[in-house]
């Protein structure tokens, strides 16, 4: 075979994996069936993070996903979801939307994972939670009507809902626009999952255009 034709065919072979899709469905990421409704305006694109305080990968994978939230543009909604698949996890989520109600969410989402990861706090009580709260400036009387509140146990439902509807099997977890999910092990990794999850805000994006 001549060496013009060898190159020929190496080039088209190039040409031929470029073109394939950067990611593939049911490798790096996989379809919610059927989609979960979103709770954004119209022409807005949804981003959830499913998570958990005890997590170790979701401790590491925070100061890279803030980075990223923050640069995220106009038409894309970034919230949290705490996972929830066990009465621990309950608890957990039950600090965090308290911490939501209260106001004093981003003062206690690091200090919630700093407590676990740092200072190696169980935090797997109703009380451990609110000293914690306590030590950090927050009232504990606010603490107990919000946290054992009717509003908080909504939350709580909602979250636990979600987390099965959505059907992860681990965390952390992104679930863009109801539709997709992505994890570590699919996208190869906490940078990788942010990755997929620029590449589905770009499919969603170019969907939303052609249905105006």
């Amino acid at each position: 075979m001549k060496l013009s034709r060898v190159l020929f065919l190496a080039l088209t072979l190039l040409l031929s994996l470029s073109a394939r899709a950067e990611y593939d469905e049911g490798i790096e990421y996989k379809r919610i069936s059927p989609p979960v409704p979103t709770e954004v305006p119209a022409g807005k694109i949804e981003v959830v993070e499913l998570f958990w305080y005890g997590c170790p990968h979701c401790y590491r994978f925070e100061p890279l996903l803030e980075a990223w939230v923050k640069k995220l543009p106009d038409d894309v909604v970034f919230r949290r979801v705490p996972a929830v698949f066990n009465p621990l996890w309950a608890l957990h989520a039950k600090a965090y939307y308290t911490a939501q109600l209260l106001k004093v969410l981003d003062r206690m989402h690091p200090v919630l994972f700093d407590a676990m990861h740092v200072r190696h706090q169980k935090l797997n009580t109703p009380q451990a939670i609110r000293k914690l709260f306590v030590d950090n400036g927050v009232d504990g009387k606010a603490f107990d009507q919000v946290f054992n509140s009717f509003a908080v146990d909504v939350k709580l439902r909602r979250a636990t809902e979600l987390t099965r509807r959505y059907g992860i099997d681990g965390v952390p977890s992104l679930v863009i626009q109801g539709t997709y999910r992505t994890d570590g092990p699919l996208a190869n990794g906490h940078q990788g999952m942010l990755k997929v999850a620029d590449h589905l805000i770009a499919l969603e994006r170019k969907r939303l255009r052609k249905a105006k």
